[in-house]
């Protein structure tokens, strides 16, 4: 008899989540490394939390969110123009490229260049998947509480 998934589940699970062009953005199959998380803990988002509710051990399903459901729509506050200056010398500064820049509280957040005019620099915070449809493609292999 196998756990429906809850609010302080514990799971194991394989997912592939893609874009709506079907371009793969990430999958736990790639490494065959199911993820292990509890409901709740950050791992992920509360949409897509809600999508697992419910679900016990051997279910596969797929589920389309919106990108208000997913990741969120792009915040321009979240674009920042700063001085070549702040950059070390080696860091490729091309655009497309993602950097990890460390905040004051010592976590690290990556931020995505989109230009290089002279010394300016721009720089996009927002999450990479922001304003994307996603496809969420689950494989539930274990349920715990």
């Amino acid at each position: 008899m196998s756990n429906e998934i809850g609010a302080n589940s514990t799971i194991i699970m394989h997912f592939d989540l893609k874009l709506e062009d079907g371009s793969a953005v990430d999958s736990t199959r790639v490494n065959n490394k199911p993820a292990k998380l509890t409901m709740g803990d950050g791992s992920l988002t509360a949409n897509f939390e809600s999508c697992l509710l419910g679900l016990k051990a051997g279910d596969k399903t797929s589920f389309t969110l919106l990108a208000d459901e997913a990741f969120g729509k792009p915040n321009p506050d979240n674009i920042h123009h700063m001085d070549r200056s702040r950059f070390a010398m080696d860091t490729p500064l091309e655009e497309g490229a993602i950097i990890s820049f460390s905040q004051m509280d010592g976590s690290e957040v990556p931020g995505i260049i989109r230009s290089v005019q002279g010394d300016s620099v721009t720089v996009d915070f927002n999450h990479p998947l922001a304003g994307q449809t996603v496809i969420f493609d689950v494989e539930i292999i274990q349920v715990d509480g």
